[in-house]
């Protein structure tokens, strides 16, 4: 299908105009409506946040959401444009928010558009609310009658308060990175993160110098804050002389740093730095997922605290965080979270923190790297083979996983630990793909791993068309 409709544990997204209409929206709103109203039969006076991005569908698709949920029975009060975390926040910090719905596609290409839900936690709702949700959707949802709609009004002020709570937690230094004025060529890719990053830096004291700070939606590049698509950020830093270049996803729940010689050095490293600086005032676990770079693990071990992987998903990174009493967790592609402000990836978050380390250290960011052991990760995207997971599980372990140990918590990862190897491959819940991810000391045997994976899925999978037998 040419035109897919991913449906996730917290939510849906597609193409617009395709599989993601206004139709869909309202439908998706309502049924989440009636969710809200289930589990909040008695509550008069609350409301769900609708929220969005700066994608250019996001007007229409959150206002027919908010009409779905108002035929449900539930208000909703329109937050307008903001990165999710921000969005999340305010759920978390209004006592009277029942969940909030958030218009966004994240990293996706401009012509994807989705919808996520939250709890009056602020975190993404569980896996098994998210399929209970899903059922209310596909059979129809229970509207209320003519007696009982709900009301749809604004709600403004969010960006701001994300800013001062960022700014009110202990754990950032704000007062030293003030002093240091660090120079900063910020690349928010014309997305939400526009309406935060810069003034949150501005207020920490930095020399903002920026491309893409203009939240239109119309993204110049392929948003996502790989390192590939970082060029333009890179050249900006060498030609200023900044001290480090940021860059977040259009919904600015990720950060990707560039070093003060221009070059990307890797999301996993965000949250790598932002672990260090949090295990330097404060001891306890640290949480990620099965994808995320041995970089993280090393920082964990340096400081001897306990370390933790979940199943890739922000909502299952916080669920083990919350498990285990984490003081810092995230994602390693580049979503940092910290139980101070919300289990939550944040972009903004993460640059006020990864700013704090270099001020307290007085060391940029490629100087704090100097003498780390680097690791080379190789990542691959394959179409979603029309084979059963358990059946590439075990193609995989019998010709790769002999000597290794496996989790199959989700997909497969194999990992061989006195080789410092390890190969993750796992459907994607965000893409029609099979997502396959190597990292080893070594390129050569990082790309080893990944080919070998995608050979054998191609294999079987042309062995399913025709019909040859395994």
């Amino acid at each position: 299908m040419d035109a897919p409709l991913i449906i996730s544990a917290s939510g849906i997204r597609g193409i617009v105009g395709r599989t993601v209409t206004p139709e869909l929206a309202a439908r998706y709103g309502a049924a989440f409506g009636c969710f809200v109203r289930e589990r909040n039969p008695h509550v008069q006076d609350g409301y769900v946040l609708v929220g969005r991005d700066s994608r250019t569908s996001g007007a229409f698709l959150a206002e027919a959401a908010a009409a779905g949920l108002c035929a449900a029975g539930i208000d909703a009060r329109l937050t307008g444009i903001g990165p999710t975390p921000t969005h999340l926040l305010a759920v978390k910090d209004d006592e009277k928010a029942l969940g909030g719905l958030i218009v966004t596609a994240s990293h996706n290409p401009v012509e994807w558009n989705g919808l996520k839900l939250a709890g009056p936690d602020g975190l993404f709702v569980t896996p098994a609310e998210g399929e209970q949700i899903a059922r209310m959707f596909d059979t129809g949802p229970a509207y209320a009658d003519w007696s009982e709609p709900g009301q749809a009004s604004s709600y403004p002020g969010v960006v701001e308060h994300h800013i001062e709570r960022i700014l009110g937690i202990p754990l950032i230094a704000a007062d030293a990175v003030r002093a240091a004025r660090p120079h900063v060529v910020l690349d928010c890719v014309h997305g939400a993160g526009a309406l935060v990053v810069p003034e949150l830096l501005r207020q920490l004291g930095a020399d903002v110098d920026g491309i893409g700070l203009t939240a239109d939606g119309r993204f110049p590049r392929n948003p996502e804050p790989t390192p590939e698509n970082l060029r333009d950020l890179g050249q900006r830093v060498r030609e200023t002389g900044a001290d480090v270049g940021f860059a977040v996803d259009p919904d600015s729940d990720r950060l990707a740093i560039v070093d003060e010689t221009g070059q990307p050095i890797g999301e996993d490293w965000t949250l790598a730095l932002a672990v260090d600086y949090v295990l330097g005032h404060r001891s306890g676990p640290v949480v990620t997922n099965l994808s995320s770079s041995q970089c993280i693990e090393d920082v964990a071990r340096e400081a001897d605290v306990p370390f933790h992987r979940s199943a890739v998903g922000e909502a299952r990174v916080a669920a083990l965080m919350l498990e285990t009493g984490a003081v810092i967790g995230g994602e390693g592609n580049g979503g940092v979270m910290l139980p101070d402000l919300n289990l939550t990836r944040d972009a903004p978050l993460a640059c006020a923190l990864i700013l704090s380390l270099c001020a307290e250290r007085g060391a940029r960011v490629g100087e704090l790297l100097d003498g780390r052991r680097r690791y080379e990760m190789v990542k691959r995207k394959v179409p979603r083979p029309d084979i059963p997971m358990d059946h590439i599980i075990g193609t995989l372990q019998a010709s790769l996983g002999s000597d290794a140990e496996a989790d199959v918590t989700d997909g497969l990862r194999l990992t061989w630990p006195d080789r410092s190897e390890w190969l993750h491959v796992r459907l994607s819940g965000t893409e029609p793909i099979l997502r396959v991810i190597a990292e080893s000391v070594e390129h050569d045997r990082a790309e080893f791993l990944a080919n070998t994976a995608v050979d054998c899925v191609a294999l079987l999978e042309a062995n399913r068309r025709t019909g040859v037998p395994e």
